[in-house]
């Protein structure tokens, strides 16, 4: 089965602006607001969601990586855990923490972000943002500001592809003994930075306009 994509670049790009405005509404700004992306994926998506308040409010936002593995409830059954840094450049006691990351699934990446977040401090509030809600949660939890609800199949895997890592921007649902293979295979596309995937979207579309 090929890959059914649900979401590509503009879809996603509208998605994170709609998610920015909401939290800027909710927190009445960006005065004691943290973005906090929870590796890998969630990282990216956090720099870009600081980049949009940014760009609405016209102040510059914190954001912080945090890797979670160590707090997972599955690390003693992982032979050896990968462990990525974790990068915290602000105090985040008392202050509004935005969790950041790709897809809500059971609960237990969120549960254990909120883990690793207490060893830094005690925010006066904790929510989250997700690209992409697919359900099956096995946790209480709840996203706050969700780009997409999409619902899926247990045998289904929800691959959520960025420019940063991935070369492309796009969300996709793939069976599981399909992802299998892909895992496998090298990726045909190479990982670019977010500013050099935008200006080449600048210039397709002026190459466009030049047709028309």
């Amino acid at each position: 089965m090929a890959d059914r994509q649900i979401m590509n670049d503009q879809d996603i790009r509208r998605a994170l602006a709609r998610v920015a405005h909401e939290i800027l509404e909710r927190n009445r700004g960006v005065e004691d607001l943290v973005i906090v992306g929870i590796h890998t994926r969630g990282v990216h998506l956090a720099r870009r969601l600081a980049s949009n308040l940014s760009e609405f409010e016209g102040s510059e936002v914190p954001v912080a990586d945090l890797d979670i593995n160590l707090y997972r409830d599955d690390v003693k059954s992982r032979m050896s855990p990968r462990i990525r840094p974790t990068r915290m450049p602000v105090d985040i006691q008392g202050k509004k923490v935005v969790l950041v990351d790709d897809v809500l699934f059971t609960g237990r990446t969120v549960r254990a972000a909120m883990d690793a977040l207490n060893d830094f401090g005690r925010p006066q509030q904790v929510q989250l943002a997700i690209l992409l809600d697919r359900g099956h949660r096995e946790l209480p939890i709840r996203a706050d500001y969700v780009g997409q609800n999409v619902p899926t199949a247990p045998d289904e895997v929800v691959r959520v592809r960025l420019v940063e890592t991935d070369g492309i921007d796009e969300v996709a649902i793939v069976r599981v003994e399909e992802d299998r293979k892909s895992t496998r295979l090298n990726s045909s596309h190479k990982p670019i930075s977010y500013a050099v995937f935008c200006l080449k979207k600048k210039k397709q579309n002026r190459q466009r306009k030049d047709v028309i």
